[in-house]
């Protein structure tokens, strides 16, 4: 697998052996996850996804099966939707809330909203799939189509919620904007504290998929505050890594482009302001790569009778990328303990299909989401 192309870069800023500070724990606390973990076990059909253990790698290497969370394909079932009950519990049912989306948040905004009572606009940017919108459509939410990239549909989101009076419910934050997407990255603390339960012997290596950086960062400051320190390693695709381009700067950088990859809920070019900092201090790596690499991800996985979409196997691919070098830069030897997160299922069926193919695999048809 060490023929996979991939750039990593070592974040020359990270001071991972600090005291966990009182700036990232007023983002990230252990506080702040067990009132989510209140919440979130409260909801019908809540129980812990599987971690199961993979053939993948030399090392010891652990997979977060995200698939099945709450039916809705992702982990964002946990961040969205635990923000708008918040939300809903200090103002009450019935109002309008929305949010920009690749997918997967705007689905979980949509099921929140149908479980709180509330109505929801969802801003899609061009190249969200038909698949995504019908599923998030069958939440009862109305969809806003906007050009460009995801980027300028969190901007539209946000000119259209000051205008008529709604509240965004945004797993990104921006100047003026914190407050809810750290409530959404809480609810993503219980992903991780799930983790930590499942797992037995800590992790010695984290590789965690970027986008914006909530989940990213909703992790590693969990796992920080909680005593442990594994290396973590940030992956992205290579045309979206404004969190790999924040670290050569040392502040948050914006990559412009149109953010075309297979890894289409990865595909952004802002860094959320909340996360950077936690990202900041505590990664020492950070990884992009081709969409090449997630897409055998995908099928080797496949093969192992386990669904997981083109953007939740970025981490995974990331570590399978890695070359001999890197991979000693990093530290991975027989011995490491390997956390990976499989942040989604197939939650565009069609596409899952193009990109696995025919392959002789215990995927099954009634396995796809």
């Amino acid at each position: 697998m060490s023929t996979l192309v991939s750039r990593l870069i070592q974040n020359r800023h990270a001071e991972e052996d600090a005291p966990y500070s009182d700036a990232e724990r007023a983002v990230i606390s252990l506080a702040g996850y067990e009132e989510a973990r209140r919440e979130i076990c409260q909801w019908d059909g809540y129980e812990p996804t599987p971690l199961r253990e993979l053939k993948v790698d030399s090392a010891k290497v652990f997979f977060k099966d995200e698939g099945e969370r709450f039916g809705l394909g992702s982990f964002k079932a946990l961040g969205g939707a635990y923000a708008l009950a918040k939300l809903v519990a200090k103002l009450g049912p019935g109002i309008t809330v929305c949010c920009a989306t690749d997918g997967n948040h705007g689905r979980s905004v949509a099921w929140g909203a149908r479980m709180f009572g509330c109505r929801c606009v969802i801003f899609l940017h061009e190249r969200v799939s038909q698949g995504r919108e019908a599923a998030i459509k069958a939440f009862g939410a109305e969809i806003i189509r906007t050009p460009g990239t995801y980027d300028e549909s969190v901007r539209s989101a946000d000119a259209s919620a000051k205008a008529n009076g709604w509240f965004v419910v945004s797993d990104t934050s921006y100047p003026g904007y914190c407050d809810i997407p750290v409530d959404v990255m809480h609810g993503y603390t219980v992903m991780a504290g799930e983790v930590l339960k499942q797992i037995g012997e800590p992790p010695t290596h984290v590789f965690l998929q970027g986008g914006v950086g909530g989940m990213a960062a909703a992790v590693v400051g969990h796992f920080v505050e909680s005593g442990l320190r594994p290396v973590f390693v940030i992956v992205e695709p290579e045309k979206a890594n404004c969190l790999q381009a924040s670290a050569d700067a040392g502040e948050p950088r914006t990559v412009g482009g149109d953010h075309d990859t297979v890894m289409a809920c990865l595909a952004c070019g802002e860094v959320s302001l909340a996360a950077w900092p936690i990202l900041r201090n505590r990664v020492r790596f950070f990884q992009s790569i081709p969409d090449r690499p997630a897409m055998e991800a995908m099928r080797i996985l496949a093969r192992q009778g386990i669904v997981a979409g083109e953007s939740g196997v970025a981490g995974l691919a990331g570590l399978m990328s890695l070359s001999g070098e890197n991979r000693a830069r990093v530290g991975l030897t027989s011995g490491s303990r390997v956390l990976v997160i499989g942040t989604e299922g197939a939650t565009d069926p069609e596409i899952y299909r193009r990109i696995v193919g025919e392959l002789s695999s215990p995927v099954r048809e009634q396995d796809l989401s």
